[in-house]
């Protein structure tokens, strides 16, 4: 659709690469789901996030998740007002379109509970009072994978609110020069041109974004695809059925995984710029959507197979449509 080109375009003058991570954000956006960005520093996280909503004209805001946090310092709290001897609710960060939060496993459970209300209700409750969250509303958190000194376990039931765990990787070579020429152009410290890259610009808006969502209704979904979604859930809960071992897997898949893989599928194909979900469609997303849901028994880890291996194992041996 003419509507997501232009906004990847947009994006594109701020990200290099990271087509995945992009495509996730967009599909976050029109299904309403959230994402879990996983990644190591500097691979732009923080920057698509932002970049996106400057280009759908969202607004934006940012919260570094630490030890220390409380959930008044997300959701807000009633201040007492000396000069008029009452209670005033000011509301806190998590009351905007984008919410992006930064190292979510680096602040405790208290907090983590204090997010689930809002992700899946889409309301929070200060006080004795509820408000309803402004349409779109979308949490796009980080994960730093690699330290471990000053973190916490996220909840299954809150992982099980993201719609996709996306891990983003490094750059290629050839997309390392060019984050490097982009950057320093930016910053005015090449030396060899004056001019700096052009920067994003608001493409589109809240009207162009419920487009979106009404053109996703229209998608079609046979009949044997949503059985084949069905099926690739229930290889995880009956894998020996499947010809997967069955000691590896010691929780499986909840009924929500198989509604987040309908919704991304359709989601994907909107972007190809299709009106139907083929088989091929559903696996883009697959590992995205499964990864962060299920969990892999201490035989699996102790042999190194990790969640990815499994999906891969489900996708050879159930029967593609």
């Amino acid at each position: 659709m003419e509507i997501v080109n232009r906004i990847k375009r947009e994006i594109k003058k701020a990200i290099i690469g990271q087509e995945r991570m992009i495509d996730a954000l967009l599909i976050g956006l029109i299904t309403e789901g959230h994402i879990l960005l996983e990644g190591v520093p500097g691979v732009a996280k923080t920057t698509a996030v932002k970049t996106l909503g400057k280009v759908l004209n969202l607004e934006f805001k940012r919260i570094q998740f630490t030890p220390d946090l409380i959930p008044s310092d997300i959701l807000g709290g009633e201040i007492y007002i000396i000069e008029k001897d009452e209670f005033r609710v000011k509301k806190g960060p998590i009351f905007t379109n984008l919410l992006l939060a930064d190292e979510i496993n680096r602040a405790p459970a208290k907090v983590q509970s204090a997010l689930l209300e809002a992700m899946q209700e889409k309301q929070v409750t200060i006080g004795e009072d509820t408000f309803r969250l402004e349409e779109p509303f979308l949490v796009m958190a980080t994960l730093n994978p690699i330290e471990e000194e000053g973190v916490y376990n996220l909840p299954e039931a809150q992982l099980d609110r993201f719609l996709m765990k996306i891990v983003v990787e490094y750059p290629d070579e050839k997309e390392e020069y060019q984050i490097l020429k982009l950057v320093t152009a930016q910053e005015g410290i090449s030396n060899e041109t004056a001019e700096k890259p052009p920067q994003p610009q608001t493409v589109a808006g809240k009207e162009e974004l419920q487009q979106l969502k009404d053109a996703l209704r229209h998608i079609h979904v046979d009949k044997e695809v949503e059985e084949y979604m069905v099926q690739l859930t229930m290889a995880t809960r009956n894998p020996e059925k499947y010809g997967i071992p069955p000691h590896y897997i010691r929780l499986g898949l909840s009924p929500r995984a198989t509604i987040n893989l309908y919704k991304v599928s359709k989601a994907v194909a909107l972007l190809k710029g299709k009106d139907y979900v083929s088989p091929s469609d559903i696996l883009i997303h697959i590992k995205d959507v499964f990864r962060h849901r299920f969990i892999v028994s201490f035989h699996a880890e102790a042999e190194g197979i990790t969640t990815d291996d499994i999906v891969d194992m489900i996708v050879e041996n159930v029967p593609m449509p």
